[in-house]
């Protein structure tokens, strides 16, 4: 059939049709790259992913926003993740037709009603988050009262410990919340509640918390829930924001939702994104030009370095295609738009004698990278092929 197509116009083909590599160094030597690369590591993948489905005490559901290309999906599938967190009806509509076991949740609390009928008539979605009363109404208006279908509430919790806040922009306080589950289950619906604590959550604590403002609500309106979501902010390790293992995190989940003892028909859910996906993809770049002390790259702030531009440091090291100094110099470090605001926010230190045409590996962009890149300028890609070496770092 037709090759399968981003939004961007580029093919995106599935990890077993890419091509395959034992390293960044024997990639760069067969390729020549003058493109950015994605170097794709599904060993990383089907680590992470073992690490939540043997530590966590419920589903796993994949946050599809932070990763969707179709091999890091079959990836996570063929490692036993058949249940995703969706945000749209294309992220619902992606995952049905490249995994038609899978289950999605549709886990954004604003939606269009066209979507929620797409998705609940379409392709089967039964979870649908809430956090107001006009996004029930909504749901109301497009989906007959079922106990076969998932109202899920979710609650705003204000927790210091994450890079990436999300609950002034989502979330119902604890009396709205209330509300909204007494609702929905005189309605007629299943109901259960969520929480999101941020992104890159560093302190687990946070997940407590909310977990203790879940069974808060649970003990205001008597309503049993069908299931109960931790989301996700599960944390990566980069190189200013170090966790070098979540499994205390799971652990953490795993204790306090036994303390609070729900039912036990009762679901656990959680959304990981980052987590799981960060480790499985590097960038391979390019030198075009030294000035100096500058170096210009072929991937920038508009491409795929939106968390660099954030401040979350990724590890950076040069691929080995030649011999290099060991002396080591820190460079100012330019995208290849015509923008001047296409600078990397810190220098990188490299060797002091890279020159044009040698290649960088910036590490752990698995998350957000290719989701988040644009097509400023005209420059974009979207290669990806298969690395069997890993990048040296643990990703337990």
């Amino acid at each position: 059939g037709p090759p399968h197509r981003s939004p961007s116009g580029g093919v995106v083909i599935e990890a077993n049709e890419l091509p395959v590599f034992s390293s960044p160094e024997v990639m760069v030597d067969a390729l020549a790259p003058d493109q950015p690369i994605f170097c794709f590591r599904p060993q990383a993948v089907r680590e992470m992913a073992q690490v939540f489905l043997q530590h966590f005490p419920g589903k796993v559901l994949y946050a599809v926003k932070c990763n969707p290309g179709r091999h890091m999906l079959a990836a996570l599938n063929a490692s036993g993740i058949g249940h995703f967190d969706t945000a749209s009806l294309a992220e619902v509509e992606l995952v049905s037709g490249l995994l038609p076991s899978a289950q999605c949740y549709f886990m954004h609390p604003v939606k269009a009603r066209a979507a929620i009928y797409r998705a609940y008539q379409g392709h089967g979605v039964r979870h649908f988050v809430v956090d107001h009363s006009a996004e029930l109404t909504k749901l109301i208006d497009v989906i007959p009262p079922s106990r076969n279908v998932v109202v899920v509430v979710r609650l705003a919790i204000e927790h210091g410990g994450a890079i990436y806040e999300l609950s002034s922009k989502f979330g119902a306080d604890i009396g709205a919340a209330v509300e909204l589950v007494r609702a929905a289950d005189q309605l007629g619906y299943a109901t259960g509640l969520a929480f999101h604590v941020g992104s890159q959550c560093v302190d687990a604590q946070a997940y407590r918390l909310g977990l203790e403002m879940v069974n808060n609500v649970v003990e205001q309106t008597s309503v049993a829930p069908a299931c109960i979501d931790v989301g996700g902010g599960f944390p990566g390790d980069y190189v200013n924001s170090p966790i070098p293992t979540i499994v205390p995190f799971l652990e953490l989940i795993d204790q306090t939702y036994r303390e609070i003892q729900m039912p036990t028909d009762c679901e656990l859910l959680c959304e990981p994104g980052r987590a799981l996906c960060m480790h499985g993809e590097s960038l391979v770049l390019q030198v075009h030009l030294r000035k100096n002390d500058m170096i210009y790259l072929n991937d920038g702030m508009y491409g795929a370095m939106i968390e660099e531009k954030l401040g979350l440091r990724m590890p950076v090291r040069v691929v080995e295609s030649r011999p290099f100094s060991d002396m080591v110099q820190a460079f100012k470090v330019f995208g290849p738009t015509c923008d001047a605001l296409d600078v990397y926010p810190a220098p990188l230190d490299l060797p002091s004698d890279i020159r044009e045409g040698d290649w960088i590996e910036f590490q752990r962009i698995g998350a957000y990278g290719a989701a988040c890149q644009t097509a400023f300028n005209g420059f974009f890609s979207d290669t990806v092929v298969v690395i069997e070496s890993d990048d040296g770092v643990r990703v337990i």
